[in-house]
């Protein structure tokens, strides 16, 4: 693969996990929005589908990581580094444009974005946060705890995708993509519940990037003090994934 095959099959593989997987977190999150509501185990099948498109795309032309932990892992492991900068420039610029993708795709629902609450003195309107639609945040707002969950749910993550290689005949059978989407529908389900599971630091630092500078009414805050956290975990758990990876098989 050519550095540019691996640069533009990242972006588009990219842009496509985030636009998904950032649309269903807007479905569920937006007011006016058909989905709004629809709870949490919708969210994680919706990145898992995310995952699904974004690296079947990608598959053709950069192998369809789309996520710098698993170059880390994949480089660590091959001790192949020679490409590593392309894969992660192409996975940060697909996150934005996906993001802003996503934007465009709830225009009208961003620009409405407020909700009602009754008070007593009536019904009044109140903005809905909107970084969540775009990046991880903490339900429990603790950096040591927040970190580990990131790491643990990443080595979750890279261990079964290396391990995945020496299943005799997967690679060629099509199937890989299809079996890594089911596995980050799991760790949805069983490990987002602390952060949200960003797993994937282009995934998180690209839309937040994307979300301060977007003209969303009453949007919040992007929360670049808890930032680094969903960077450096998933870098951390892509690396220690590795190394268990090299010792054990």
């Amino acid at each position: 693969m050519n550095n540019g095959d691996i640069f533009v099959g990242e972006i588009i593989g990219t842009a496509i996990l985030v636009l998904f997987g950032a649309g269903v977190c807007a479905a569920v999150t937006l007011r006016f929005s058909k989905a709004r509501a629809s709870g949490w185990i919708v969210i994680a099948f919706g990145w898992g589908f995310a995952v699904l498109a974004g690296a079947y795309t990608a598959a053709p032309l950069s192998g369809g990581q789309i996520n710098p932990a698993v170059t880390l892992a994949i480089a660590i492991d091959t001790g192949v580094w020679s490409k590593v900068w392309v894969y992660l420039l192409g996975q940060m610029v697909g996150a934005m444009l996906g993001a802003v993708l996503c934007y465009l795709a709830y225009f009208a629902q961003f620009r409405a974005n407020q909700r009602e609450t009754g008070t007593t003195e009536g019904t009044v309107d109140e903005p809905i946060p909107t970084l969540g639609i775009f990046s991880t945040v903490p339900e429990i707002r603790h950096p040591l705890a927040n970190l580990l969950t990131e790491i643990i749910a990443t080595i979750g993550l890279v261990l079964p995708i290396l391990a995945f290689g020496l299943t005799k005949g997967l690679g060629q059978s099509g199937l890989v993509a299809l079996i890594v989407a089911l596995l980050v529908v799991g760790i949805g389900l069983s490990l987002g519940g602390p952060t949200g599971y960003a797993i994937n630091p282009a995934r998180d630092l690209g839309p937040r990037i994307v979300h301060t500078f977007l003209p969303i009414p009453n949007k919040g805050t992007s929360d670049w003090g808890y930032a680094w956290i969903p960077v450096v975990g998933p870098l951390i758990g892509g690396s220690l994934g590795a190394l268990i990876y090299n010792a054990a098989f």
